[in-house]
């Protein structure tokens, strides 16, 4: 046997990688296209309809625009716009983190009780008036829902750092923590006014309608920041899914990697829910789309889920505005209704294959 005869084969491996490569960036380019598109035709939607080349020519040269369209697209929709691309991308990318750390196709900030322990947190500012920092009164219910989904993501922090916790465990721990706060939640609704009873109804079906260019910059920062903390751990994340031991063999500091994720996840689910409110689902349906398009290599599988959860949002925003003429659906309401059947499903087939 030659030397060519033995390099063939590793050549022939390197060229299907590349290929492999190749295609892969070419979805990402693909879900990044479609990204700018719902952008575009999101903030074209409302009472005022505008073409998707006018919205595209204000955004792009704002001064070549009339004063009104200025307004009503760089002050009112573009900053609803955004926000549904980084809160759809934060609860994709915290969604796709949580499942491969706990190895479980149905963890997310919706399952694992955040959003659950949010929507209580911002009951009691609307319904008792209570702020659980007294110091910043205006912002009590986007606080409140923020120190509460923190409060309950360190609980499931620090329980899952306890001997003999396993990943079940702590997916079940989540579910228990959701009928916790419903409990509450319901009991706070019970004692609510009418008028308090309307707001947190609304506040928990999710909603872009109170977003703000300060919202955007926040959840945008929050993101610039986990992203590459997780990006530079891409090949440990990668390393995991083919399990503990193997991982563990590989030199990853398995137990470690899962507290760091569990904190960065805590964040990245928290800051957006508490100013969004309850947006379920996006969180599992955004990785397993990414997953699905991708495989598990973290360099790929990590934007392509952000990208996936981002587009998702975005698509939901134009259907709450194309549903009904005039009117904005709650954007929670949308998710849910996609979403569930994902759910269905996913349940119906993990017992008939392995994840």
């Amino acid at each position: 046997m030659t030397i060519a005869d033995a390099d063939a084969p590793r050549a022939a491996g390197a060229q299907s990688y590349r290929g492999m490569a190749t295609r892969r960036i070419a979805i990402l380019g693909g879900l990044s296209i479609a990204l700018v598109l719902s952008v575009a035709v999101d903030v074209s939607l409302g009472p005022a309809r505008y073409a998707v080349w006018e919205v595209l020519q204000t955004i792009l040269a704002p001064g070549t625009a009339d004063v009104q369209m200025r307004v009503v697209v760089w002050d009112i929709r573009m900053p609803m716009a955004l926000l549904a691309v980084t809160v759809g991308a934060s609860l994709s990318l915290a969604g796709a983190q949580m499942q491969t750390i706990l190895a479980n196709p149905l963890a997310s900030p919706f399952t694992l009780g955040l959003s659950a322990a949010a929507s209580f947190g911002a009951a009691l500012a609307m319904v008792l008036g209570v702020a659980l920092f007294p110091g910043a009164v205006s912002l009590m219910v986007p606080i409140n829902a923020f120190a509460m989904a923190m409060a309950a993501s360190m609980l499931i922090f620090g329980l899952s750092t306890l001997r003999g916790v396993t990943t079940e465990t702590i997916i079940l721990l989540g579910i228990a923590l959701v009928f916790t706060f419903n409990a509450a939640l319901a009991l706070l609704q019970y004692f609510a006014s009418e008028q308090a009873l309307s707001a947190v109804v609304f506040w928990t079906m999710g909603s872009l309608t109170k977003a703000t260019w300060g919202k955007v910059a926040i959840t945008a920062l929050i993101l610039c920041i986990c992203t590459p903390l997780f990006a530079r751990r891409a090949w440990a994340l990668t390393a995991i899914r083919l399990g503990e031991v193997r991982a563990a063999a590989m030199g990853v500091p398995v137990k470690r990697l899962r507290l760091e994720a569990l904190v960065l996840v805590s964040i990245l689910a928290a800051v957006p829910v508490s100013f969004v409110g309850t947006i379920g689902f996006i969180g599992i349906v955004g990785p397993h789309v990414a997953r699905l398009l991708l495989g598990e290599d973290q360099r790929f599988f990590l934007p392509g889920a952000m990208l996936s959860g981002a587009v998702i949002l975005s698509a939901t925003s134009v259907l709450s505005k194309a549903l009904l003429p005039g009117a904005v659906l709650p954007i929670g309401i949308i998710t849910a209704l996609v979403g569930v059947p994902f759910f269905a499903a996913l349940i119906l087939t993990k017992g008939r294959k392995s994840w």
